[in-house]
């Protein structure tokens, strides 16, 4: 097809042209503004603990509850209050999973 000739399908812009035939434009009368998400609220509750064992390490339970060991700094940091080193965790203490 020829650059002159016009494609009924062609939707690309042509803003030099003002000519409209056969254009077709997008309809956004039922659209409708709004704000969600599925996402977890953020900060630190959950609603999960976990209660410490003989030989837990963080990165065990960080294993444990999200499949990753990596990210053993995210429960040492929700637990600053009761921990000041994180390969120092003692057996019966609760500890929040974020």
């Amino acid at each position: 097809m020829s650059p002159t000739r016009k494609d009924p399908e062609d939707l690309t812009l042509n803003p030099g042209n003002r000519e409209t035939h056969g254009e077709r434009k997008a309809d956004f009368s039922k659209v409708t503004g709004g704000m969600g998400s599925t996402a977890k609220p953020a900060g630190p509750e959950t609603g999960r603990s976990h209660t410490v064992e003989k030989g837990d390490t963080l990165s065990a339970i960080s294993k444990q509850y999200y499949g990753s060991a990596n990210r053993w700094e995210d429960i040492f940091n929700a637990n600053r209050d009761q921990l000041d080193d994180p390969d120092l965790i003692q057996p019966g203490q609760v500890l929040r999973i974020p």
